[in-house]
């Protein structure tokens, strides 16, 4: 009974890989494979960048972008605590 149960679940997961495989497929056709960044321009990079959201209900999450600058920097120059990120 365990080997049937196996194989029955094997045969689902390849089915659900070749279903989100088409689906991939077709997203990249009509080009929704990129996923547009929350990171702002100004940011790329820096080793500062928190980025992560905060809030219980969806309508009232605010994303922290940074600890110098929460609502991410404002200023039209570059941000003057920018600093390189050393993991990339």
């Amino acid at each position: 009974m365990a080997t049937a149960n196996l194989s029955r679940f094997r045969l689902l997961k390849k089915r659900r890989h070749f279903y989100q495989s088409r689906c991939q497929v077709l997203r990249s056709q009509l080009g929704f494979n990129q996923v547009e960044s929350t990171r702002p321009k100004i940011c790329i990079g820096c080793c500062h960048y928190h980025g992560k959201f905060y809030g219980y209900n969806r309508n009232q999450r605010t994303q922290l972008i940074c600890g110098f600058h929460p609502r991410g920097w404002l200023g039209n120059s570059s941000c003057p605590d920018w600093e390189n990120n050393l993991d990339s």
